[in-house]
């Protein structure tokens, strides 16, 4: 089981740092929000076998609770140019 567990997280981990390497952030946003079910299933799944309560929820269900967090800033971020205080912003041609 934990060999399992261990191929799917890196697989995971893998998928999130292509899309943040090759700059797909609203792609990465989509991928954080569905991957975080993974963490919210590893917790239901400590819990109904009878794990630790504080486990399940300090570390499954704060990390999926993360990823849902950044996924949906990734998906709020917009691509504006940010201008230096003081310089004039471009104007359109």
């Amino acid at each position: 089981f934990l060999i399992i567990k261990g191929i799917r997280d890196v697989v995971l981990a893998l998928v999130l740092g292509i899309l943040l390497v090759t700059g797909h952030r609203r792609a990465l946003g989509w991928v954080l929000l569905v991957e975080a079910l993974a963490a919210y299933g590893d917790m239901t799944t400590v819990l109904a076998h009878h794990g630790s309560v504080a486990t399940a929820l300090g570390v499954h269900c704060l990390t999926a609770t993360l990823m849902v967090l950044n996924g949906l800033l990734m998906m709020r971020e917009t691509r504006k140019v940010a201008t230096a205080p003081g310089t004039p912003a471009p104007q359109p041609a």
